[in-house]
């Protein structure tokens, strides 16, 4: 994708879908085996931060730790400033990466391949930005503050990342209880799967 392009009706659409709350049950990724697709899309759901990782035009690629909101249609939401790399990146090519980060130990991630587009719908930028705040406090934003967001957005310069899973690959957790442990540590070779992919062939 080269340049940003208008939001389509679809877009529209797909933008009206409501935000996920906060999930208070994080799901935690089997140490003994791969994560199925449905367990993969349930992590990605019920986490809240991750590496944004996208391309530079002259060095490696950029990564930055941010919160993300996902929609109920899957996609995931990220607030920035016009102004910063990952809107002029998104703007210029639309593939970017999203390392979603576990927050226990032995720790996992997953790191989902998107197509991201900026959305001019303020008002879910606004949506975005208050529950954002409320992952970050652990509690939610009272209503009254909404003005106070919305002129801080503006102030900012704010603008809304939407990315659109079409792929992950994730890293299982391993954990080594002590050095002299009797069972050796094993690793195994995980893959990158479709996003929408079912748990078994012939499953929609």
């Amino acid at each position: 994708m080269s340049g940003a392009r208008a939001v389509t009706n679809q877009d529209t659409e797909r933008a009206s879908v409501r935000l996920l709350p906060l999930s208070m049950d994080p799901f935690q990724a089997p140490t003994d085996r791969d994560m199925l697709p449905s367990e993969r899309r349930q992590f990605v759901r019920t986490h809240r931060t991750c590496v944004f990782g996208y391309g530079r035009r002259l060095d490696g690629p950029a990564m930055s730790v941010v919160y993300y909101i996902p929609d109920g249609n899957d996609d995931l939401l990220v607030a920035t400033m016009a102004s910063r790399a990952k809107a002029k990146a998104v703007a210029r090519n639309g593939k970017v990466s999203l390392c979603v980060l576990d927050e226990t130990w032995p720790f996992a991630y997953l790191q989902v391949y998107c197509d991201a587009v900026i959305d001019d719908d303020g008002e879910t930028l606004v949506d975005v930005m208050m529950a954002v705040a409320e992952r970050m406090s652990g509690e939610p934003l009272a209503a009254e503050l909404r003005p106070m967001i919305k002129a801080m957005g503006e102030e900012e310069s704010r603008v809304l990342v939407r990315c659109r899973p079409y792929a992950t690959f994730v890293t299982p957790p391993r954990h080594l209880h002590s050095n002299d442990q009797e069972e050796p540590l094993t690793h195994w070779v995980s893959a990158s799967m479709p996003w929408d992919a079912p748990d078994a062939p012939g499953e929609v």
